[in-house]
């Protein structure tokens, strides 16, 4: 602002234009229209404190008001989310805001003014906030932008390999692997050997929002988290909080990170050749601790130091098992209360048919979870595929009742009816090539008793014994239903050798047929 007061003090002390120029950083011209001005206002010094330069610029040289045209502002949220689609420009959304303005009969901004604005709000949006981080507390986590590579010793082919940057957010210590892929267990098996590296685990893990560690994103309030993941951070007993969608200042040590080691180690290493992953990570194991033991050049000390003296005292221990990597998978309980998991199969309790349940899947176990709590466990199969692992405990209880019988009891359940009983079912059990064919007829034989008596049963099985040594269920089955499991008196001693009547049995004589008799 133009210094007033000081024009006018210098003026009256009969200083020249040209000082009053030069010691008011003002123009000559400045000078002569503020003298004249305060002139024609009768104006002079000394002047009260109240009237400061402020005051007297509007005292001399009020501004006229001119008439104010209202003009409508662009809708920045709306234009902010247009610009990310492919193709968009402003000069298309200002001609589109302007059709819209002329239909409302409103005054449009001119393109100028539009841009300006727009980056006004875009640079309000830039503000950063310093956030002070506290020791063993965070670690971030993200893949490198650029891949390093492995050469094939066998074809010479170059095949890309992916950088996992893990970074302490107090110290800035950083892990660093490399793997021939980006998927889960290349992603879960960065996180054991990171913590590990470190000798503890942070209390919050902030990883990029990838699929490998939200499987479910709307926005940022309702976050799913894979669930390989969030069991491994259970495991170590931390807590992940994943930055936002195209949000890289929510993990910006690890951002920053990404770029120091794509120099000092992805870069320093172009001109080597590795034909191998074991002997990618060697060398890059090698720059990454002369990266951690560089000096800070604007604080003291190093990432290591810096790390080994106030971080890692503060870490939470390492669990007394490193994480097996599980895979989750869904399947549905089929009638014969098992889940097909690999072309192998497992059962569940047989309440549970039909319904869709979690099973999780580890190179030694198959856990199953319905509702999050745990039905079934079983140890993996492997090999012939078609396989069955069966609990009994599983089946209804009309079926374990059916695998519970065997030829023994078979014999004992036939002993306590009586020595025919016992002769029948020894000689059902004995005349199928396995045992195990004639189970279902002993069953049936035996359950006879319910139907028709102990006491019918035994005299049907010694009326069918005469007949036999080795009668069947079937025999049985129609003695019983014919009624006729009583025997006939027995005459063998008074039988003689020319009658007509045989000791085995009872027989039709030639008469019957139309013969003569003997």
């Amino acid at each position: 602002m133009t210094k007033y007061r000081e024009i006018l003090r210098l003026k009256s002390l009969g200083f020249s234009e040209r000082n009053i120029a030069l010691s008011c950083s003002v123009s000559r011209k400045t000078v002569a229209k503020v003298s004249s001005r305060a002139k024609d206002l009768n104006i002079s010094w000394p002047l009260d404190d109240s009237q400061t330069d402020a005051v007297l610029e509007s005292t001399m040289f009020p501004k006229v008001k001119a008439d104010i045209v209202i003009r409508r502002m662009p809708d920045y949220g709306y234009i902010r989310k247009e610009l990310l689609k492919n193709g968009v420009s402003k000069k298309l959304l200002w001609t589109e805001y302007c059709e819209e303005c002329r239909m409302n009969k409103e005054q449009p901004l001119m393109y100028s003014q539009f841009c300006y604005y727009i980056q006004q709000e875009e640079q309000k949006l830039r503000a950063s906030m310093h956030i002070p981080r506290k020791p063993g507390e965070q670690v971030e986590v993200d893949w490198a932008g650029d891949p390093a590579h492995i050469i094939d010793p066998d074809t010479g082919e170059i095949t890309d390999v992916y950088l996992f940057v893990g970074v302490m957010a107090y110290s800035q210590y950083a892990y660093v692997e490399a793997f021939t892929n980006e998927k889960q267990q290349a992603w879960i098996a960065a996180h054991v050997h990171m913590y590990e590296f470190f000798g503890g685990v942070a209390r919050i893990l902030v990883p990029d929002n990838c699929r490998t560690a939200v499987t479910h994103n709307k926005s940022w309030y309702t976050q799913e988290l894979n669930s390989t993941y969030h069991e491994m951070a259970e495991h170590y007993g931390t807590a992940i909080i994943p930055a936002r969608v195209r949000r890289p200042t929510d993990k910006p040590i690890a951002e920053g990170s990404v770029g120091n080691i794509s120099t000092w180690i992805t870069a320093a290493l172009r001109n080597e050749q590795f034909f191998s992953l074991s002997e990618l990570n060697q060398a890059i194991r090698e720059k990454l601790n002369k990266f951690n033991s560089n000096l800070f050049q604007k604080k003291e000390g190093s990432r290591r130091s810096l790390f080994l003296g106030e971080e890692l005292p503060l870490l939470a221990s390492l669990p007394a098992t490193r994480y097996e990597l599980a895979e989750w998978k869904q399947a549905t309980v089929q009638f014969n209360y098992h889940i097909s998991v690999n072309k192998m199969h497992y059962s569940v309790p047989y309440e549970h048919i039909k319904r869709k349940v979690d099973v999780r899947v580890t190179d030694k176990t198959i856990e199953v979870f319905y509702n999050h709590n745990r039905i079934a466990s079983h140890h993996r199969l492997y090999g012939r595929p078609g396989q069955y692992s069966t609990i009994m405990e599983h089946m209804p209880p009309d079926h374990q009742k059916y695998l519970e019988w065997n030829g023994s009891r078979f014999r004992e359940w036939a002993k306590r009816i009586g020595n025919n009983t016992y002769e029948v079912i020894n000689a059902i059990l004995a005349s199928g090539r396995v045992e195990q064919q004639s189970y279902k007829s002993c069953m049936g034989l035996l359950k006879m008793a319910e139907k028709y008596s102990v006491k019918r049963l035994e005299a049907t099985c010694k009326k069918a014994l005469s007949y036999t040594a080795s009668p069947s269920y079937k025999i049985i089955k129609n003695i019983l239903t014919a009624g006729r499991e009583e025997l006939l008196p027995d005459t063998s001693d008074t039988i003689k050798p020319d009658s007509t009547l045989k000791a085995y049995g009872i027989t039709r004589g030639a008469g019957y047929y139309g013969g003569k008799k003997s």
